[in-house]
Formats: C-alpha cells, structure tokens, sequence
C-alpha cells in the first residue's frame, strides 16, 4: 500500500484545514510538557538539558516538518523523524513523565511517510528508543521492564492503528480530489461541448434565415434587372418600368430582412399581417415576377392559423419561399399550387408545380431543401419530397399540432 503526501495543487486545501489541528495539539502538549518540566524534581542541568530537547523538537516541528508535510519534501521528512526519535527519546530519558508526548509524535511519522513500509520501521525504532530511554532512567532493573513492556506494546498497536487510519484518510482525500479534478474537466469540456453545438446551431441558423430571406430576395432582383435590361433593349418601357419597381419592392423588403435578422428572427411579413395573407402575397408577387400560375387554397381558418405558435408560422413560411425559390430556379413551371391545411397529424402545407421534376434520390445540388428539412426537423415535423424527371415536384411539409414554438 502506498501512502502519498497531500500534493500542493489537490490535497493542499483539504490539509492546510486538517493539519491547523494537529500544529495546534502538537505545541499544546509540547508547551504543558515544558511547564511539567519545571515543577519536576530535577537539577538545573537535567532541567536545561530537557528544554532544550523540546526547543529543537518543535523548531524542527516548524521548519522542517510542516514544509516537509505540505510541498513533498522527503528529504526534510527524513530528517525530521529521525531528529524527532533522538529528541523525544532523549526527553524521556530526563524526564519520564513526558512519554505522553509519544501520542502526538507517533502520527507524524505516518503523515511524513510515502509509503506503510517506511512508516511502520520508523514507527518501531521511535517506540523501542522511547522504551530504551524509559528503561535507562528506571535503572535498567527487570521489574522496569517487565512493567514497560505491556505498555510499550500498547503503544504499538495504537500508533500501528492510527497510522492505518491516517493513511486510510490521506488516500480516501487523494481519490476525492482527483474524481473532482476528473468532474470538472469533464464539466469544462461538457461546457465546451455545449457551447460549441450553440455556437454551430446558431451559424446555420442564421444560414437558413439568410438563404431563405436575402439570398431569394437578391435571386428575384437579378431575375428582375435581367428582364428588365431585355425589356428596355425592345423598347418596352412601360413593362420594364413595372420590373424596376418590383425591384425597389424587393430591395426595400430584403433591407427590412436584415434589420429583423439583426434584431430578431420573426419576418418582418407575419409581423404585418396573418400567415395567409403573406402566403397570398408571395403567390401574387411570384406569380408578377415570373409568369407563372400560382394558386393559393387555404383550407386553415384565419383564427386558426392565427392560434399556431410564432415558430410554426415561420416554418411554414420558409418552407414555401424555399419551394417557390426552387420552382423560380430549377422547375420551368407554369403553374404551381400551395396548399395550407389542418390533417389529422397537425398543420400541414403542400406546394406543388408542373416542372421538370427531379430525382429526389439524387445528391442534392444546393443548400435550400437542407435547411428546410432541418428547420422543420427542429420544430418536430417531416418533410416529403415527391418528384420524377418531367413529372414535376411535390413538397408536403407537416408539423405537429403539439409542436412547439421555435426560439
């Protein structure tokens, strides 16, 4: 069994606390030995002799084993049960009624020892010098050692029980600091963990928020400005009048995109007007922007979609813009249909167009159905893609009825 000392850095709070204790005990008994002393029937030498042993005991208790106690000095430690053995003993050769200063020095060798196998010979040699010291001052007679031999072994055993008890304490102390050591790094990393899966959550937050807000805005204003140039190249200038004011309209909302994005993450849209009025002047103004059909059936009662939860109204916001994107980009339709509906799972909304169609199997090529799918995944709905090459394209996007608002 290994005994370590309490290391600076993890066990040190725990025994600056517990040794205050054992500092106090130590000059107490020390001093109450020392005052013994001078009522006691000796001579004047004797009685020098044995102050000065207490002297050195405790300064070498104060520079050299509490250092040594606190910061892993072995050599100090080494030293000091060593000085400590001859002084005790020495004390009790003078004067024998200080044995009972044995009670406080026994422990010391265990708290200064590394390992049992190192305190248990000191703790021997400390106890058969004291024992050899009792012995010298009786006169070496039989009788004295017949008479400190059962306390001897007493003594023995108490200091081996002590020692084991304290070794007990130190390695029990180790283990709990080194466990807090491993559940605060466990929980700085937890921490860590966490902030960087809210820092990536909230980037590609922010990606979808800009990809289905100012990306499609400035999508539409290219569209535009392109038509427009090819209007005005014809001479059209009424019609190409109408595309440059669709593109003011459009700038003007993408600039209130992004000062909502900065403040806050609701559409400016919803916060005008009910969701089905926004789906209704998205339709209007795809429909002026590309030519094509748009139809729009709501089959959810104004009061109703007013009752969905903020976040659910914006996922079913973007999820048509994003469709709509899609069939502005991809799809060459003529016609295309949204759909906003209550089923039997919760609220749903379908958009569906005449196009190309696509392979929905197929490695997706942009960012716009992800961000969709995991806007919706966040807020504990589905989405289905149905599509085919030359079949066109329908997205059915569903949230649950107990779904909850998005933060």
């Amino acid at each position: 069994m290994r005994m370590e000392f309490p290391s600076a850095r993890i066990e040190q709070p725990v025994w600056v606390r517990t040794l205050i204790g054992w500092h106090v005990v130590f000059y107490v008994l020390v001093g109450v030995t020392a005052i013994a002393s001078l009522t006691a029937d000796l001579s004047a030498r004797r009685r020098m002799t044995f102050l000065g042993l207490l002297a050195v005991l405790a300064l070498a208790y104060q520079f050299i084993a509490i250092p040594a106690m606190t910061s892993n000095r072995r050599l100090g430690a080494h030293v000091y049960r060593l000085l400590m053995i001859v002084c005790v003993a020495g004390a009790v050769a003078i004067y024998p009624q200080s044995v009972f200063i044995l009670f406080i020095v026994s422990p010391q060798i265990w708290l200064l020892s590394q390992r049992t196998r190192d305190a248990v010979p000191l703790s021997l040699l400390l106890l058969f010098a004291v024992g050899t010291a009792q012995l010298w001052s009786a006169g070496w007679t039989t009788s004295a050692f017949w008479d400190i031999l059962p306390w001897m072994l007493i003594s023995l055993a108490v200091s081996l029980l002590l020692g084991i008890w304290i070794d007990k304490v130190i390695s029990q102390s180790q283990q709990r600091a080194e466990l807090i050591e491993e559940l605060e790094a466990a929980r700085d990393q937890l921490a860590e963990a966490h902030h960087s899966a809210g820092v990536m959550a909230e980037r590609e937050r922010m990606a979808r928020e800009i990809h289905d807000t100012l990306a499609q805005g400035m999508t539409s204003i290219v569209m535009l400005a392109q038509t427009a140039a090819v209007e005005l190249s014809r001479g059209a200038a009424e019609p190409a009048a109408a595309r440059l004011a669709a593109i003011e309209d459009t700038a003007r909302e993408n600039l209130a995109e992004a000062r909502a994005l900065v403040a806050a993450f609701t559409p400016v849209a919803l916060s005008e007007a009910p969701l089905t009025e926004v789906l209704r002047r998205q339709a209007e103004r795809f429909a002026a922007e590309t030519g094509v059909d748009v139809q729009v059936s709501l089959d959810l009662p104004d009061d109703e979609v007013a009752a969905l939860p903020q976040g659910q109204q914006v996922v079913l916001l973007r999820a048509a813009q994003e469709s709509l994107a899609n069939v502005r980009k991809h799809a060459g339709a003529t016609s295309v249909l949204i759909r906003l509906g209550m089923s039997a799972d919760g609220v749903e909304i379908e958009i569906r167009d005449d196009g190309t169609g696509f392979e929905p199997e197929a490695p997706a090529g942009g960012f716009g159905l992800a961000a969709m799918r995991g806007r919706v995944e966040e807020s504990g709905g589905t989405v289905q893609v149905e599509s085919a090459p030359g079949r066109g394209t329908r997205v059915q996007v569903l949230i649950p009825a107990t779904g909850q608002e998005d933060s």
